[in-house]
């Protein structure tokens, strides 16, 4: 099965990729079971923790469900229902953009509150990155750099889906930057803006960081 191989980095989003062709396919059928960790690497050729992510995106998006001592079985087909990746493949970017100023403000709030010195520290370094690239006109590193910024935030709010969920929405937001950015300027403007959301984050401010979120946004002027 060498064609089922991940050489990208982003090893979770792949596998699941890959997992829910298979489901949509017919491969494995509803309520039945998939093979073990074990086989599921061998198959993908990744490690047990991308496999075990790639299981909760599909879980979240209503592909799997986990039962505890079981395994993990196919909750459905998606005959019933369109998987979320795919809902949110067919949405343009206004509609991307509205979900992701309900998150990302909401994921600022909850991080200011809940963060720990070690999110300060990964949110930190992708904001130096993401001002190092705009600085430098390197959009697609820019690009990558912000979304991880906000990746960061995400998971600093210790809220599993709503981490979850922004994953899943900025992968096609990312997608759209790609599409409507043709340099850095966006991002050059609006780094003074993101310096202050991790001060915000820092200082425990989770009202203004909810305000700063929704500004960066660009839906609330200052």
């Amino acid at each position: 099965m060498m064609n089922n191989i991940i050489t990208k980095r982003s090893l979770a989003d792949e596998v699941a990729s890959k997992l829910q062709q298979q489901i949509l396919l017919g491969k494995y059928k509803p309520n039945e079971k998939l093979p073990i960790e074990p086989e599921l690497m061998k198959s993908f050729g990744v490690g047990r923790s991308s496999i075990r992510e790639a299981i909760k995106i599909l879980v979240n998006q209503g592909l799997l469900r986990v039962q505890q001592g079981l395994g993990t079985f196919v909750e459905g087909n998606g005959n019933s229902r369109e998987p979320l990746n795919l809902r949110l493949k067919r949405a343009d970017m206004e509609e991307l953009d509205e979900v992701r100023q309900l998150l990302e403000m909401k994921i600022a709030e909850k991080a200011a509150t809940n963060r720990t010195e070690e999110d300060i520290e990964k949110i930190g370094h992708w904001l130096k990155i993401r001002k190092a690239n705009a600085v430098a006109g390197q959009l697609e590193a820019c690009i990558e750099a912000d979304i991880e910024f906000h990746t960061a935030i995400a998971e600093a709010s210790k809220n599993e889906v709503l981490a979850d969920l922004y994953k899943a929405v900025s992968v096609h937001v990312k997608n759209g930057f790609y599409a409507i950015y043709n340099d850095t300027s966006i991002f050059k403007d609006s780094q003074a803006l993101h310096e202050q959301m991790l001060k915000c984050i820092i200082n425990g401010d989770a009202k203004k960081a909810w305000h700063t979120a929704a500004r960066i946004i660009g839906h609330v002027s200052q």
